[in-house]
């Protein structure tokens, strides 16, 4: 099972939403949800060691953080908004693309792989395994940018200054990558959503997963089946997000450094 993904059935129905097909997956898709995820647990848990041990550098990653969440919660605010969306939007802000802190998440991962790998179902696994690459991806990508903010001794960050870092800190293609990963998992969650003994499952080891410390992935995965679960449309809700946060990553790569926030294309 390799995550992201879709069936020939999920290509369709994206490509009726309008989305363009995924095309640039880096991971390691050879290895098993349980080592891959092993991997990007223990790349992620480093990368914020690192940065917790530089007290400006911390600083200044997680100013970043919530600047980020702050504009993409205006990008999106009608899929915040909408009975349909909102859990949705919520969820992808909040624990995909937002400034959520998931240190207890990393120690859980760290700590509990086995256990992990022992108690959930392969497609919960993989979609673990899909969302802790993504966060490990996205806080390189962050400190990337945390970095040339620092180096330029801004008193703030800007849409300019964001906009200048963004460009110089990572290609277009790094870019595209972590949208892809964002989107895959959306999808994937979707699949997990159609599954009901899936979910029955994953009420069932409630418990258990919290007396085993996994409290914070059980939570994790919990929010996402249920902010999918009810929503009418998945293919269009993700094709919004893609057409938006491309048209934005457009706009920035090509040399705009103000109105790009508001520029965005909102269809």
């Amino acid at each position: 099972m390799v995550l992201p993904g879709l069936n020939r059935g999920g290509w369709r129905a994206v490509r009726r939403a309008g989305m363009p097909r995924y095309h640039r997956f880096r991971m390691n898709t050879s290895l098993d949800p349980g080592p891959r995820l092993a991997q990007a647990a223990e790349r992620v848990s480093q990368m914020r060691r690192a940065i917790a041990a530089d007290d400006s550098l911390r600083a200044w990653t997680g100013a970043l953080k919530q600047w980020q969440a702050r504009r993409l919660a205006q990008t999106h605010a009608d899929l915040l908004a909408s009975p349909d969306t909102a859990a949705a939007a919520r969820f992808f802000l909040d624990d995909l693309y937002g400034a959520k802190d998931f240190a207890r998440r990393d120690a859980e991962l760290i700590r509990l792989l086995p256990t992990m790998i022992r108690l959930l179902p392969a497609r919960a696994l993989a979609t673990v395994a899909g969302a802790v690459e993504l966060d490990a991806l996205s806080e390189g990508l962050d400190e990337a940018i945390a970095r040339r903010l620092q180096a330029v001794a801004a008193d703030a960050i800007t849409e300019t200054a964001y906009a200048q870092a963004y460009r110089a800190s990572a290609t277009r293609a790094e870019r595209e990558h972590q949208l892809d990963l964002v989107l895959g998992i959306g999808q994937s969650l979707e699949g997990l959503v159609r599954h009901p003994m899936i979910g029955r499952l994953l009420r069932a080891m409630a418990v258990p997963a919290r007396l085993a410390g996994l409290a914070e992935m059980q939570d994790f995965l919990g929010r996402g089946f249920s902010a999918f679960g009810g929503m009418p449309s998945t293919a269009h809700f993700l094709a919004q997000i893609d057409q938006r946060e491309r048209s934005i990553m457009a706009r920035i790569f090509e040399g705009c450094d103000e109105g790009w926030i508001t520029g965005a294309k909102t269809g």
